[in-house]
C-alpha cells in the first residue's frame, strides 16, 4: 500500500470518528501535511481518494468538507470492487473480528497450480473463515495460499492476513483481479453465513499479487445478499 494510501485510511476514521459533524469543515492539508509528517502533495492524492469514496468534498478557495450524506456507519456492508484492501483494513476503525473453520495444507489443484502459479509438489494453505464487522456477519472466505509465503496460524486467521505478511515478511498487496458473479446458497453457507438453502449469495473471486508481481493468494468469498453489496468509485481524468 502506498503513503497515501495509508494516510487516506487514516484520515477516513478521523473524518467519520464522530468528531466532525457532517458538513463540517475539515483541516486543511498543510495542517494535514504537518500531523502526518508528509508532503501537501501526498495530502491531496489521500484526499482526491476520499472525494472519490463519497466521504468528503472540495471547495475550491474555501477547503475540504465532510459530505453531508455519507454515513460512517450502514447496514449494509460494501465490498469495494477496485480497492483489494482486506476487511481489516477496509472497516478501518470498526470492530472486525474472525471465526476460523479451517486451517490445513495439501497439495494443489491444478486450477489453484494454474492460479498461483506453482508446481504441483508446492504445498498450500486452505483456509475457511467467517469474518464479522461489529458482531455482524460479513462474509465467508475460501482462501488458497502457498505454504511457502509465511507461516500461517489459527492466531494469525483471527486478525489480519495482510498485517500479518506485511509485519512478518514485509510483503505487500499491490493488486487483485476480481470476478463478481451470484450463486445460489451452498450447505457452507448455511454453516458460515446462516442463509437459506438457494437463497442468492453474492460472489467475489480474486487473485491477489504482491508489488513484485507474484499471486500469493487465490480466494473465493460469499456475501450474504441482505446485508451486501458491491461498489466502485469511478474517476474520470481529463
Amino acid at each position: 500500500m502506498y503513503k497515501y494510501e495509508e494516510i487516506s485510511a487514516d484520515l477516513k476514521s478521523m473524518f467519520t470518528s464522530g468528531k466532525y459533524e457532517p458538513g463540517a469543515l475539515l483541516p486543511d492539508q498543510e495542517q494535514l501535511a504537518r500531523e502526518f509528517n508528509t508532503t501537501r502533495m501526498t495530502i491531496r492524492k489521500a484526499i482526491q481518494t476520499l472525494v472519490a469514496e463519497g466521504v468528503v468534498y472540495t471547495r475550491r478557495g474555501a477547503g475540504t468538507f465532510l459530505r453531508k450524506d455519507f454515513r460512517s456507519h450502514d447496514d449494509e456492508l460494501d465490498a469495494s470492487i477496485e480497492k483489494p484492501y482486506g476487511t481489516t483494513e477496509t472497516y478501518s476503525g470498526r470492530k472486525v473480528t474472525s471465526k476460523v473453520l479451517g486451517l490445513d495444507a495439501r497439495l494443489p489443484t491444478g486450477k489453484e497450480q494454474d492460479q498461483l502459479l506453482i508446481g504441483p509438489g508446492e504445498p498450500v494453505y486452505v483456509i475457511r473463515r467467517v469474518r464479522y464487522v461489529d458482531g455482524q456477519v460479513y462474509a465467508y472466505e475460501h482462501t488458497v495460499m502457498p505454504t511457502k509465503i509465511a507461516t500461517i496460524t489459527e492466531d494469525v486467521l483471527k486478525g489480519s492476513i495482510y498485517k500479518h505478511l506485511a509485519e512478518e515478511k514485509g510483503m505487500h498487496i499491490a493488486g487483485s483481479h476480481r470476478k463478481v458473479y451470484a450463486i445460489k446458497a451452498t450447505q457452507e453457507d448455511i454453516e458460515a453465513l446462516g442463509a437459506k438453502l438457494n437463497d442468492p449469495v453474492l460472489a467475489i473471486k480474486q487473485v491477489s499479487y504482491t508489488e513484485e508481481g507474484e499471486p500469493f493468494e487465490y480466494s473465493i468469498t460469499h456475501f450474504p445478499y441482505e446485508t451486501s453489496s458491491v461498489v466502485a468509485d469511478v474517476e474520470i481524468k481529463r
